[in-house]
């Protein structure tokens, strides 16, 4: 495989990772090294892991995942972009029970939905009979890479834009899951 096409694959899966990234640094106060540090490298290894299971599973498995994994991307995605609208919506007062993105489960569940499609690429490399150790690596690396630089742009959005952020990071969100669905369903 052709490093131009790996990196232009790479970018075109962690455009999701980065979104989520950019309203995840927006929304955190303080924006802590160990909190980008964390979400990069969960999501730079769910992007890595996902096209490795894919390419494992082969075709079999494809036909059955194949049919719902756009309505989980979907499902995690509204949920937890709902979930920051709500927060956000609340008030000052309900600040401090906002989730962390970058911890439990809301880490887990926004790993898994930004790296779904990282699946599909998976399969598609079986296919074509290419190795995936060193896309999966490319993959990783390049998002955990655009995962950190989100953050910390977001941290700089987040600043100028104040609460305002966190109902545009929540509708971002809602938006990413409905674009995956869309194009799965058209």
């Amino acid at each position: 495989m052709e490093i131009l096409t790996l990196l232009g694959i790479s970018i075109a899966l962690a455009v999701d990772a980065f979104a989520v990234a950019l309203t995840a640094g927006a929304v955190l106060d303080p924006l802590a090294e160990r909190r980008w540090f964390r979400l990069g490298l969960h999501f730079g290894l769910f992007q890595a892991l996902m096209p490795v299971l894919g390419w494992l599973a082969g075709l079999s498995v494809h036909q059955w995942i194949s049919a719902y994994d756009h309505w989980i991307a979907f499902g995690l995605l509204g949920f937890v972009g709902g979930k920051m609208i709500l927060e956000a919506l609340r008030g000052e007062e309900e600040k401090a029970f906002v989730r962390d993105p970058t911890r439990g489960g809301t880490l887990v569940m926004l790993s898994v939905a930004t790296s779904i499609d990282a699946l599909a690429v998976g399969f598609s490399l079986a296919m074509l009979g290419v190795s995936i150790w060193i896309p999966a690596l490319v993959i990783g690396v390049v998002a955990a890479v655009l995962t950190v630089a989100g953050m910390l742009l977001g941290r700089k959005i987040g600043a100028l834009w104040g609460q305002r952020v966190e109902v545009a990071g929540g509708i971002v969100l809602c938006v990413i899951g409905t674009k995956i669905l869309f194009e799965h369903l058209i």
